[in-house]
C-alpha cells in the first residue's frame, strides 16, 4: 500500500508546490505559468513523458511500467475570477484571481501522487497523469475531451477528487450513480417599450415583468418536478434601467438550474421558455430565451466506485469512508470525462469550515495537512487497479 507521511519531505514538496499555485492563480484557459510549473515538475520526477497544450492549456504526464492496462488521474488547475481577502504569506499576488475550490491543492495532491509513482513502481502498466484547465464555467473537461484526450492518451478507467469543506480531515466519501448535478445556465431578454415612469399607460413594462417571471419560474420546479426527483432553479442576475424616472424597454434575467436527470433538464428547460414568453405577452412584452446545457450530471460508474473505495479503505481505514453520501447540487466537468471512459469522483475532507474555509469563499484556503491523504489515495489506487 502506498504510504506517503505526514510532515516528510515530499508533504513538504507538496506544501511548497501549492502555496505557490495559490499565490500565483489564472483563470480559465489562461493558465500559461501554472501549466508550465507542473509540467516542469512532472519532467523533473524522470520517466514521466509530458505533453503540453492539451485544449489549449492542458497538461498530460505519462508514466508506464512494462505491459498492462491505463488508468486516468485528473486535477484542476484553474483559479476563480474574484479578490482574495486573506492575508497569510502565499495570498495571491494576482489582483481579482484566487484559489477559492482548492484546485492549487487538487494539482498538488497530483503531482505528489506522480512522484511517489515515479521513484517507487510498484505496478504494472501506465499511468496517465491530467492536468485539466477551465474547470470553472469554461468545460474544460469537454475541450480536453473534444482534443482526443482519449484516443491520444488511452486509459481504461478515469478518476477524479475534491476536497469537501466540512468533511473531516482523514475521510473520504464516495458513492455510485449521481455524485454532482449537471449545470444548466439560462438567459431571459424582455423587450418592451420604455417611457417616463410617471405615464407607465404609456409604454411596457419590462421591469414588472421582469419581476413576474422571476416568482413564476421558481415555483416551477415544486409543480412540474416530481417530488423524488432533486432539481434547484435559482435566478441569480437581473439587469435593467440605468436612471430612476424611465421605465427601460429591456430587462434581462439570467440563472441556472441543477438536476440529476436528463427528463429533469427536458421539463425545465420547456417550461422556462413558455413561461417567460407567456408572461412577457401578459405585460405586453416579448422576451427571448437561451438556455445552455453547460455540464451533465457527475455520474460514477458501480464497479469502479466498488474499485475506488477499495483504495481508500486500504489508504484510510474503512472507517474512515463515507459510501453513501447525498449527492450535491453543485457541479462538476470531470462528468464529460465520465461519460468517455467508467470512473470515478470523490471527496476527500478538508476539515472545518470556520473562517470562512467553504468552496467559493474569499477566505478559503485548502487544508495543506490533506496533501499526503489524497496523493496517497491516487497512489493506492494505481497500486491496486495496477498489480505487479
Amino acid at each position: 500500500m502506498a504510504k506517503i507521511e505526514s510532515g516528510g519531505d515530499l508533504h513538504a514538496a507538496m506544501t511548497a508546490w501549492r502555496r505557490h499555485l495559490h499565490a500565483h492563480p489564472e483563470t480559465a484557459f489562461e493558465e500559461h505559468a501554472t501549466a508550465a510549473f507542473i509540467a516542469e515538475r512532472l519532467e523533473s520526477f524522470g520517466g514521466i513523458a509530458v505533453e503540453r497544450g492539451i485544449a489549449g492549456t492542458g497538461v498530460v504526464g505519462t508514466l508506464r511500467n512494462g505491459d498492462g492496462p491505463g488508468i486516468g488521474l485528473r486535477a484542476d488547475m484553474d483559479a476563480l475570477g474574484f479578490q482574495e481577502e486573506n492575508v497569510f504569506a502565499h495570498r495571491s499576488t494576482h489582483p481579482g484571481k484566487m484559489h477559492a475550490c482548492g484546485h492549487d491543492g487538487h494539482s498538488a495532491m497530483l503531482l505528489g501522487a506522480a512522484k511517489y509513482l515515479a521513484d517507487t513502481r510498484a505496478f504494472r502498466g501506465t499511468v496517465r497523469f491530467i492536468f485539466q484547465p477551465a474547470e470553472e464555467n469554461e468545460a474544460g473537461g469537454r475541450a480536453m475531451v473534444e482534443d482526443g484526450l482519449f484516443s491520444r492518451f488511452p486509459v481504461d478507467a478515469v478518476y477524479g477528487l475534491h476536497n469537501w469543506p466540512g468533511l473531516p480531515v482523514g475521510r473520504m466519501a464516495l458513492a455510485a450513480g449521481p455524485m454532482m448535478a449537471s449545470c444548466d445556465l439560462f438567459e431571459i431578454t424582455l423587450l418592451g417599450r420604455g417611457c417616463h415612469a410617471a405615464m407607465p399607460h404609456l409604454g411596457s413594462d419590462t421591469v414588472l415583468a421582469s419581476a413576474a417571471v422571476t416568482l413564476a419560474l421558481h415555483a416551477l420546479t415544486g409543480r412540474l418536478v416530481d417530488a423524488q426527483d432533486a432539481a434547484v432553479l435559482s435566478v441569480t442576475q437581473a439587469h435593467a434601467g440605468d436612471t430612476w424616472n424611465v421605465l427601460p424597454e429591456r430587462a434581462v434575467l439570467r440563472g441556472t438550474v441543477r438536476a440529476f436527470r436528463q427528463g429533469v433538464q427536458d421539463v425545465l428547460e420547456a417550461a422556462i421558455g413558455e413561461t417567460a414568453r407567456g408572461i412577457a405577452a401578459a405585460h405586453r412584452c416579448t422576451a427571448e430565451v437561451v438556455y445552455d446545457r453547460r455540464y451533465p450530471a457527475t455520474v460514477n460508474d458501480p464497479e469502479a466506485t466498488r474499485r475506488a473505495a477499495a483504495a481508500a479503505a486500504r489508504a484510510l481505514g474503512d472507517a474512515a469512508i463515507e459510501h453513501a453520501p447525498r449527492p450535491s447540487m453543485g457541479s462538476e466537468d470531470f462528468a464529460f470525462m465520465l461519460r468517455e471512459r467508467p470512473g470515478c469522483y470523490v471527496w476527500l475532507g478538508n476539515g472545518t469550515t470556520d473562517s470562512g474555509r467553504v468552496l467559493h469563499n474569499p477566505h478559503y484556503d485548502f487544508n495543506d495537512a490533506i496533501l499526503p491523504i489524497g496523493a496517497g489515495w491516487w497512489a493506492t489506487l494505481v497500486e491496486c487497479e495496477l498489480p505487479l
